[in-house]
This record gives C-alpha cells, sequence and structure tokens, in this order.
C-alpha cells in the first residue's frame, strides 16, 4: 500500500482521499483547516502559502496530488495557490530529502483559449488570453521540473453533488443559451476526477498531461433541454449573443478524451446524462 499526500482536500479531494483510504492506503489530507476529512484520512494542517507551515510532511510519500483551488477569482491569488503554493510543496519535500514516485497536478482546459468549436487535445495549442489559463500553465511548468514522475490532469466543468445551479436555473425557467453559433461545454462529475486522479496514481504507464472530460462536449443547449426534460420543466430559451441573461462564456472547444480512456480508465458517468441524472436522484 502507498503512502500518498493531497494537498487540497476540497470538493474533488475529499472524495479522492476517501477512496484511497477505503482502498487500504495512507492518506494525509493538507489543508488550511483540515476538519470534515474523510474516515481514515489523517488530517494535516498546513498554508501552502506559508513554507514555514509546511516542515512536517509525512516521510517516506509515495505519492502527491495537488488540488488547491484559490479562495477567489483574481489573478492574485491564482499566482499564489498554483504556482507560489506548488514552488513551497515541492521545495518542503527536496527539502525533506523526498521524491515521490509520482506528482500529480490539478489543472484546467481553461490552458486553452480555442473559441470556434475547434476539437482540442493534449497536443492542442495552449493560448489562454485570461490570467486563470496562464497562472495554470506556470503551474504545469513548475510541476514538470519536479523530480518525481509528473502528470497534469486538465479537467472540463466539475460538477456533481451539491454543484446544482445549472439544475436550479432550469427548474426554475431561468435558463437560457446561446441561439447561434452553439456553444459547446466540456463536463466531468466530480467522482469521475476522483476516479481519473485515483487510475492514474497508479497506472503503470502515463502521459505527462491528460485532458479530464467526459465522453460528450454537448452544446449548451443539449445539456438543459436534458435537463427540462429530466425535470419536467419548461424548454430553456434561445436568446442571441448579446443578452445580458446569458452568461459569458471564455472559451468555445470540444475536448477530446481518447488518450485518458486509452490509458485503460472507465468513466462511472461517460455523459452528462448518466452524472445529472444521479445528481438529481440525490436531491430528492
Amino acid at each position: 500500500m502507498a503512502r500518498v499526500l493531497i494537498a487540497g482536500c476540497g470538493y474533488v479531494g475529499r472524495t479522492l482521499a476517501a477512496e484511497l483510504a477505503g482502498d487500504g492506503h495512507s492518506v494525509w489530507g493538507l489543508s488550511r483547516s483540515p476538519d470534515a476529512l474523510p474516515r481514515d484520512v489523517t488530517p494535516l494542517a498546513a498554508d501552502l502559502c506559508a513554507p514555514e507551515s509546511l516542515a512536517g510532511l509525512p516521510p517516506s510519500l509515495d505519492a502527491v496530488a495537488y488540488l488547491a483551488a484559490p479562495s477567489g477569482s483574481d489573478d492574485d491569488r491564482y499566482r499564489r495557490t498554483y504556482v507560489e503554493g506548488l514552488s513551497n510543496l515541492l521545495r518542503a519535500l527536496d527539502q525533506q530529502g523526498q521524491v515521490p514516485a509520482r506528482a500529480i497536478f490539478v489543472s484546467s482546459t481553461a490552458v486553452y483559449a480555442q473559441a470556434d468549436g475547434e476539437w482540442v487535445d493534449e497536443d492542442s495549442p495552449t493560448e489562454p488570453a485570461h490570467f486563470s489559463g496562464r497562472r495554470l500553465l506556470e503551474a504545469e511548468a513548475v510541476l514538470h521540473c519536479a523530480p518525481s514522475a509528473t502528470t497534469v490532469v486538465r479537467f472540463g466543468g466539475i460538477y456533481g453533488p451539491g454543484r446544482t445551479r445549472l439544475i436550479e436555473s432550469v427548474r426554475s425557467g431561468r435558463a437560457v443559451y446561446r441561439d447561434a453559433p452553439p456553444q459547446f461545454t466540456n463536463r466531468i462529475h466530480r467522482d469521475d476526477c476522483a476516479g481519473v486522479l485515483r487510475h492514474l496514481l497508479f497506472a503503470a504507464d502515463v502521459a505527462e498531461v491528460y485532458v479530464g472530460v467526459d465522453c460528450d462536449p454537448a452544446r449548451d443547449a443539449d445539456v438543459q433541454r436534458f435537463l427540462a426534460a429530466e425535470l419536467d420543466a419548461s424548454p430553456p430559451r434561445a436568446v442571441s449573443a448579446d443578452d445580458p441573461a446569458l452568461r459569458s462564456a471564455r472559451g468555445n472547444k470540444r475536448c477530446r478524451n481518447d488518450r485518458l480512456v486509452a490509458s485503460g480508465y472507465t468513466f462511472r458517468y461517460p455523459t452528462y446524462r448518466e452524472g445529472y441524472r444521479a445528481v438529481i436522484r440525490g436531491m430528492d
């Protein structure tokens, strides 16, 4: 069994920690306030942005997963959380003479700026115009300088239990979508996020980068219509691209998960249909 540190035990991290502990691994959950961690996960109170708090990392770690998330959506917080936080953790491991066999960093498809419905995979250009994508790319570069075998997972939009904004929008009749051109969206259920990371932590032959999305990069309109049918709600409305009711979107792309599937991972929720049905059942 392995000794695993999860740096950032939030929405996905707690689920990953629970699964790894259930497998019999020794798991530490690092967080500023590591309360409400899953059973059998050892809490580790530390601040990734405060290097002095990382002096007491557990020894002899086999793997590290970095899932920290900023507490706000501004450039400084993204830089501190992703670039500086990851640098601090890797430096602390080095100072303690630790070289885990594998280090994984959770990134985002925000590193891709494609906006015309193009297909995107791990080899597509990463030229983000927004600071969020730029900071994530900086952090990816930091990770790949580590002495461990390193892997980046670029997740799409994460949904699941407790993340019901779109469901409530459709249920209430407030949901709208852009009439033209179609807006493609890329999603992955929280449980598949944890499943992907669990798989890649221990897979024998792992690439440096994976796109983490489900098997159906669907039109926003199709997702909303599906939810309306499941909820017996009014169909969503089509609006023009400049309608103030339309949520802004920084990209419009279709992400491929071929490399992830080829690695041997089997999705629990292959599309938004299975995933959202499970979320809706959990709300009843």
